[in-house]
């Protein structure tokens, strides 16, 4: 009796953590464009790894970046345990790039979303300060059917090019957060910011009292480079401009920047054999590409 006893409550406490454990991300896929078909690096050569490399992270929630309508809706229809919010920043409605939250259907709740513009007039669809486009933040207050917890999720993809911009976007981001959430209540901040590490716009958020790097807080770390590749994985750089940040009760259990790749075949490349290995493992000289500009951020944490 004892032994059963011992045995049912290990169960329930391993039901309990595996109940409370989250995976996050955070993925730039790359908008469609003519320019990157005439590399190699087109959105529907790509588009099916991209898709099995998110069906085997599994994660529960994650933000995207330059995303167009017809590729969230590839993604989803590939990916149908997903759902999302966000619209296109040009319109309000469907134009133009969003910055989607993507959420597991069949675990949370949607609650609450909206979506402001990074500029001087955050409801409207406009360019703010010295920004070279249109900037949104989408956000989403979920409950999680496992633990009953509430939280939210902001995503948001800041500009390239203004620095004004990026500063007062970040401000008003960390204002956004502060006015919608109660307290108490935790919250994950995805995006691709266009800043690294050691810039003023990521200090807002590190030093914003609610908010903490997930990659400075990992337990475990798997980040042997940056975010940003430009669609050539030879590039190497330690600047990680797509970040997760998580609020400061959040346990990060692991923390790592994928850098999964696929090969298409070279034209006139010949096989060739190595005493290393059995002579029927005939090798090739394929062309290494990445799904995406950017590498996806995957973070799990815990409540």
């Amino acid at each position: 009796m004892k032994k059963q006893i011992v045995t049912v409550l290990c169960f329930f406490m391993a039901c309990m953590a595996w109940a409370q454990d989250l995976t996050v991300a955070t993925y730039n896929i790359r908008n469609e464009n003519r320019g990157d078909y005439k590399r190699g690096d087109g959105w529907t050569v790509r588009a099916p790894y991209l898709c099995d490399q998110l069906g085997f992270e599994n994660p529960d929630l994650f933000g995207m970046q330059e995303c167009l309508k017809r590729q969230i809706d590839y993604i989803v229809k590939r990916l149908p345990q997903y759902a999302y919010i966000g619209v296109g920043r040009e319109d309000g409605k469907e134009e133009g790039e969003y910055s989607p939250v993507i959420y597991r259907k069949d675990r949370f709740e949607l609650l609450e979303s909206g979506t402001f513009w990074l500029a001087e007039d955050p409801t409207k669809p406009v360019m703010g300060w010295d920004a070279a486009c249109k900037r949104v933040c989408t956000w989403g207050y979920f409950k999680d059917k496992r633990t009953k917890r509430k939280f939210y999720f902001f995503n948001t993809h800041m500009d390239h090019v203004g620095i004004t911009a990026r500063r007062e976007g970040a401000k008003l981001i960390v204002r956004k957060m502060q006015e919608l959430m109660k307290k108490g209540e935790m919250v994950v901040l995805t995006g691709d910011f266009n800043v690294d590490q050691n810039s003023e716009p990521y200090t807002e958020f590190v030093n914003s009292g609610f908010l903490k790097d997930s990659y400075e807080a990992a337990i475990h770390r798997f980040a042997p480079v940056g975010t940003f590749n430009d669609f050539d994985a030879q590039k190497f750089t330690l600047s990680r401009i797509d970040h997760i940040f998580v609020s400061t009760t959040f346990r990060v259990d692991s923390y790592a920047v994928r850098t999964d790749s696929y090969w298409q075949e070279v034209k006139g490349a010949k096989a060739t054999t190595s005493g290393a290995a059995p002579s029927e493992v005939q090798l090739k000289v394929y062309k290494r590409h990445c799904p995406s500009d950017h590498y996806p951020v995957i973070a799990r944490l815990s409540f």
